[in-house]
């Protein structure tokens, strides 16, 4: 199974970069892994739900049926640590091909999307930076994987 992390917006910013790819490094020993960043619309788009669809039509093109996706969205379900890393087993041991976290731009996501993703996540009922919310993605992927393998990373 390979890992994807998709992110609307700009590349990584300074401060969460390192951090970031210290963690994807880290999840490369246990699955491969890739980053995409899907550019914004186009601001003369003009309002928040045109640009929605216009980053959702994106999005789309770029799935294939056999993707399973994870949308990071503040209406999804909240998963404990433990519960993500089983998440992540379930999918590897029936054979999921590619496993997509997206995270939505600073609209959040189409509902086009939402509709067609297999998971809804929320990380936390608290409103996060996109960019911030690449790190701590990108952390608890690791911790998941630490917890698959019964490393002590992380404590319960």
């Amino acid at each position: 199974m390979k890992i994807h992390f998709w992110s609307v917006g700009k590349a990584h910013e300074s401060y969460v970069k390192e951090g970031t790819m210290l963690f994807t490094k880290r999840i490369a020993h246990y699955f491969p892994i890739q980053w995409k960043i899907i550019p914004s619309a186009k601001e003369d788009v003009k309002n928040a739900e045109n640009i929605k669809m216009e980053e959702g039509k994106k999005i789309l093109s770029l799935l294939s049926t056999d993707d399973i996706l994870i949308a990071l969205d503040e209406n999804g379900k909240q998963f404990s640590s433990p519960q993500l890393a089983e998440l992540i087993q379930k999918k590897a041991n029936e054979s999921t091909r590619n496993l997509i976290f997206l995270i939505g731009g600073a609209y959040g996501i189409h509902e086009t999307v939402l509709n067609r993703s297999n998971i809804k996540w929320s990380l936390s009922h608290l409103v996060f930076p996109h960019q911030l919310v690449r790190l701590v993605l990108a952390e608890q992927i690791y911790r998941a994987c630490t917890i698959l393998r019964n490393e002590k990373y992380h404590h319960s």
